[in-house]
């Protein structure tokens, strides 16, 4: 599905990019760098069309996925939360690594 084709299904339900992905437990940013490809995941596009039909027929979306008990997508990498790059080997998260590497 095409970036647009996706903006234009989430429309449909109401949401903005940043409203889906908060129901989705993503971040905003995550979910617009797909613009930039042109096209989106296939489970997105499901999601979203799923959603824009749900919408268009009356049901709510919503409360379907308030019953889904899901965690966030983590993080890949050794990043941390507001940090990017190498790790400092004096740090204690170097410690970390190397402890759970062994």
């Amino acid at each position: 599905m095409t970036y647009d084709e996706f903006r234009r299904q989430i429309g449909k339900a109401g949401l903005t990019v940043k409203g889906f992905a908060e129901l989705i437990k993503q971040t905003p940013n995550s979910i617009t760098n797909y613009a930039a490809q042109g096209e989106v995941p296939s489970n997105l596009a499901i999601i979203s069309a799923l959603m824009g039909d749900m919408a268009e027929a009356g049901l709510d979306f919503r409360s379907t996925l308030g019953k889904i008990e899901f965690e966030a997508y983590k993080p890949r990498g050794n990043s941390l939360r507001n940090r990017f790059g190498r790790i400092d080997k004096n740090s204690p998260q170097h410690a970390l690594n190397i402890e759970t590497k062994l």
